[in-house]
């Protein structure tokens, strides 16, 4: 008739809008997430001490006053003072150059590390926690596995196995961290999975696969972003704790562990040798952990109410 409007229009139209409005809604959401992050002062403080942290990481070859690695015999122990501010150690090289150093390799063991566990753990988490049934319950029998050894005796044994090395120290850390992501993911989906917009696009005609990459992962990403926030910050402890075992980054290479560990030796005569990269991990791993607790505060909509 005239003056009608087709049915086909009208459904047209109203796809738009609620196209729109799911648009607007999120654009809010983000908006409001942003707004309490800013406003979060612990977060900020997090964030501050990162991109501090990410800066001397960077520019470390430029930045260190001496090279890390130089020996000078001449300048053995020498305490705190002008020239050298944290002081020299048993070869005479400077503390300060090889805590600048070490910042670069905790950083990139920590991006590596975290990087290559999300790539295993979170298509693992995602595939079990949509299609369940066996699939779901194989992956998880697997995480099970994984999860019965404590992860810093895990992380030893693949060290034994594999030697000790920057490679292999970021490969290990992988392994054993890659159950949390799978773990965390997993659970993300069986929620998700049942929403509207996940059973629209299955009515639809959607393939499990796009259904899985297209509309879960991407709503699944602020808890894997929190988790990988805070898996820095446990990834770089890690790599200390194997340094300081001698199972990882080793000398003449810097790494905050292996100081940590030398300057045990000396600890009563000079204590400086072990302070300021035990300081230096302290203060980094803690700015990880208040960036995760703002991420987590900001992201979680349950919190931000």
């Amino acid at each position: 008739m005239p003056g009608s409007t087709p049915a086909s229009v009208t459904a047209s139209t109203s796809s738009a809008r609620t196209g729109s409005e799911l648009v607007k809604a999120e654009k809010s959401n983000l908006a409001r997430a942003l707004l309490m992050f800013w406003r979060n002062k612990i977060a900020l403080t997090g964030l501050t001490i990162i991109g501090l942290f990410l800066v001397v990481a960077v520019t470390a070859p430029w930045l260190a006053p001496y090279d890390p690695i130089e020996i000078d015999l001449s300048q053995q122990f020498i305490s705190p003072n002008r020239e050298h501010p944290f002081g020299t150690d048993n070869l005479g090289r400077d503390i300060l150059s090889r805590v600048i150093a070490g910042a670069r390799v905790s950083l990139w063991v920590g991006l590596i590390s975290v990087g290559l566990a999300m790539i295993i753990g979170v298509p693992a988490g995602l595939v079990a926690g949509y299609l369940r049934g066996t699939t779901d319950t194989l992956v998880m029998r697997l995480v099970d596995v994984f999860l019965a050894f404590p992860v810093i005796i895990l992380a030893i044994a693949i060290m034994a196995v594999r030697g000790p090395g920057l490679t292999n120290v970021m490969i290990a850390l992988a392994v054993v961290y890659w159950t949390t992501y799978a773990r965390v993911t997993r659970s993300v989906t069986l929620v998700l999975r049942e929403e509207d917009y996940v059973l629209a696009a299955r009515s639809l005609g959607g393939t499990d696969l796009r259904i899985m990459w297209r509309h879960i992962l991407p709503n699944g990403i602020p808890p894997i972003l929190v988790l990988a926030s805070l898996g820095m910050g446990s990834a770089i402890l890690a790599e200390a704790a194997l340094s300081f075992l001698g199972l990882g980054i080793q000398p003449p290479q810097p790494s905050w562990g292996s100081m940590l560990s030398f300057g045990m030796q000396y600890l009563r005569d000079a204590p400086y040798l072990s302070t300021f990269p035990g300081l230096a991990i302290f203060i980094t791993v803690l700015g990880f952990n208040l960036l995760g607790d703002g991420l987590r505060d900001a992201l979680d909509p349950r919190l931000r109410q």
